[in-house]
């Protein structure tokens, strides 16, 4: 991943750096792996992800 500091601004660029790890999940993905999750935790989790996503693709292809 690649940004570019225009005119030595910075902060302009630490939050499109930020915008673009969020987009990608980074965030994500290392609150999960800060603790510990249990298997049987994480079956339940990745379901309701699918189920919540599922949902999401129907609520759109109805506005159609």
């Amino acid at each position: 991943m690649k940004i570019e500091v225009k005119d030595n601004n910075i902060e302009q660029a630490l939050r499109v750096l930020k915008r673009k790890l969020q987009r990608d999940g980074f965030f994500k993905v290392i609150k999960l792996k800060s603790v510990y999750e249990k298997p049987s935790e994480k079956k339940k989790r990745i379901l309701q992800e699918n189920v919540k996503r599922v949902k999401k693709l129907n609520k759109l292809k109805n506005r159609i």
